[in-house]
């Protein structure tokens, strides 16, 4: 329980360094859904329901983090409280304020889940569910869902199978997919906002006590569609970042509607 209070006392403050903003964004509706997750939402119940809600078209890029960064400076890489963000924390801008020239429509990396969340919150809106997320990423140029297409997965796993380049693309390049949302599979890695809900039992991988290790754990949950091997990896990934951690390859975009 105190590390939840903790934890309570963080995101308040998190709430208060994120001052209402007029910050470009473009969303597309993504119509709610049940579906079958790879993440069920508790032990024995493996469908998910998700209302209707607004995502952002692309990650957020460089550019706009940088106008998030000019209107508190709260969240400036020389500013940023510990507590928030991890030493690696927006490293790679040219300095405290702008990002490299010439990557300003590159989705931003290098942030923490607070920064991202505080971003989010200056606009009115919030990081995407797990559940969000997923069903946006389970669509196709052409479906809504095309988890049991194999020319579409291949696609994804392509991705995964290619190196990482020594920068990032502009966002925007990749097809959009029915709603419109681009961007989903093949850039980066993306917060999400229950973050904490990313841990799997010990038949699939062991995480130990969620108090100790993640970000207010909710528990350990099984995984299903164990061949989906893209949605393992997002998960995988998820489950080993702390909140306060950033990387080089973990960008977000920010949803509107019922948490």
């Amino acid at each position: 329980m105190r590390v939840h209070a903790v934890v309570a006392v963080l995101l308040i403050g998190v709430a208060a360094a994120a001052p209402a903003a007029t910050l470009a964004s473009d969303r597309a509706t993504v119509a709610g859904a049940t579906f079958e997750s790879i993440l069920p939402p508790a032990p024995g119940v493996k469908v998910a329901t998700v209302p209707t809600f607004e995502l952002d078209r692309t990650p957020v890029t460089n550019a706009q983090f940088a106008e998030f960064v000019a209107a508190d400076p709260r969240w400036r890489r020389d500013r940023v409280a510990r507590v928030f963000a991890d030493a690696g924390y927006l490293l790679h801008w040219s300095s405290a304020t702008q990002p490299a020239r010439g990557t300003g429509r590159q989705p931003v990396t290098q942030v923490s889940w607070f920064a991202a969340q505080a971003y989010c919150a200056a606009q009115g809106a919030h990081l995407p569910t797990w559940h969000q997320w997923e069903w946006v990423a389970a669509a196709s140029p052409t479906l809504r869902d095309a988890r049991k297409d194999d020319a579409w997965r291949q696609t994804i796993l392509d991705w995964y199978a290619r190196p990482a380049g020594p920068t990032l693309p502009d966002v925007g390049q990749g097809e959009p997919n029915v709603y419109g949302v681009r961007d989903v599979h093949g850039l980066v890695w993306e917060w999400v906002l229950d973050l904490g809900s990313m841990m799997v039992s010990g038949d699939n991988r062991e995480q130990g006590d969620p108090d100790l290790t993640k970000f207010c754990g909710s528990g350990a949950l099984s995984l299903e569609q164990k061949d989906n091997y893209a949605m393992l990896m997002r998960i995988a990934t998820l489950s080993s970042m702390k909140a306060t951690y950033t990387s080089k390859t973990m960008g977000f975009r920010c949803a509107a509607g019922p948490e």
